[in-house]
Parts: C-alpha cells; structure tokens; sequence
C-alpha cells in the first residue's frame, strides 16, 4: 500500500533553514505528482508546493514563492522541500501528498522560535 514518510523537521531559529523529505514505497513514485502541505496549530490542511511527475513543473502558494524549493528524486522515491528564511507563520506539521489521493504520511513538525 501507499507509504509516506516525511522526516527533516525540527526547531530552528527565524531566518533558518530546513530540508524535508518524504520517502515514498508502495506505487510507482515517478508517475504521479506530489504535493507539500501544512497545517499551522489550529489551523486547517494548507497547500504549500506542488511538482509533477517529472520534476520539471514547480508551483508554489504565494507565502512562499522565492523561500521553498520543491524537488524530487526519482531514483530514490524521494520529495523534498528546501525551506530557507523561515519565519515564526511557517510553523506547521508538514505533509506530503501523493498527486491524485488524499495519501499523506504522518508529517514532520517544524517549529520556527527564536
């Protein structure tokens, strides 16, 4: 069955950086779309990134456009997302999400406090 599981999340300092990844088993990772999405504390689910199967095509919610970098490696079943400048509303549990389902891991907390 579907496998996500999203790692690389922690505490850092306003203006840090994190890099998540998402390890993916059980269908063929290089024909479908993921996706990054969040949810703040007390919030709802929020779309942050998305890539198709390929990798060539990149789109990102306008919160943070030229701060996230979505990428993926075929090769080894795995999506990241590079989050650099981040800031106290990036605080979230991040998941990643298989193109076409509601799949998603357990997600990987990331906590931006000084």
């Amino acid at each position: 069955q579907v496998q996500l599981v999203e790692s690389g999340g922690g505490l850092v300092q306003p203006g840090g950086s994190l890099r998540l990844s998402c390890a993916a088993s059980g269908f063929t990772f290089s024909n479908y779309g993921m996706a990054w999405v969040r949810q703040a504390p007390g919030k709802g689910l929020e779309w942050v990134s998305g890539i198709n199967s390929g990798g060539g095509t990149t789109k990102y919610a306008n919160f943070v456009k030229g701060r996230f970098v979505i990428s993926r490696d075929n090769a080894k079943n795995t999506l990241y997302l590079q989050m650099n400048n981040l800031n106290a509303a990036d605080t979230a549990v991040y998941y990643c999400v298989k193109g076409g389902s509601s799949s998603t891991g357990q997600g990987t907390q990331v906590t931006v406090s000084s």
